[in-house]
């Protein structure tokens, strides 16, 4: 996914703000203004900076899949509508907490998704919620039998 946009230029001090959001979003603008050497309204307003220009989109949280008891991992090619644009199937795939990465691909596919789920049943009702998707013609699923490297 590509974009038209050119890259925004940071400071060290916006880098430094962004690698402790990234390692914790929810981290209070004050404990981050201790770690960066900044104050709170100061972190906050550069934060507001960034979100405005677009380098911060938004915050998520991040769930460890193993700790929720999903071990039934599979890949799910995704086939869209023409002209789908990779921004619309990453908006598609955000709402799934299953899924673990995706990615576009070359080839036949549009999308490989990397889900997780706590068994089969499981499973088939992400799958089927993610074919339900607008833009979403088929998919075609691959479930993991065992892990050889990783």
């Amino acid at each position: 996914m590509s974009s038209s946009r050119p890259p925004v230029d940071l400071d060290e001090t916006d880098r430094l703000l962004l690698a402790h959001l990234g390692r914790d979003g929810r981290a209070s603008y004050a404990e981050i203004g201790l770690l960066a050497n900044l104050s709170a309204t100061a972190v906050r307003r550069r934060i507001d900076r960034l979100r405005a220009r677009g380098v911060v989109r938004g915050f998520t949280v991040v769930l460890d899949p193993e700790l929720l008891g999903w071990q039934t991992e599979a890949f799910v090619e995704v086939y869209c509508r023409e002209r789908t644009a990779p921004e619309e199937i990453l908006a598609s795939l955000r709402q799934f907490p299953e899924v673990v990465a995706a990615w576009t691909v070359t080839g036949d596919p549009d999308a490989l998704v990397h889900l997780r789920a706590a068994d089969t049943r499981h499973l088939e009702a992400v799958i089927e919620r993610i074919r339900k998707e607008p833009g979403v013609q088929r998919s075609r699923s691959s479930v993991v039998l065992s892990r050889l490297i990783g």
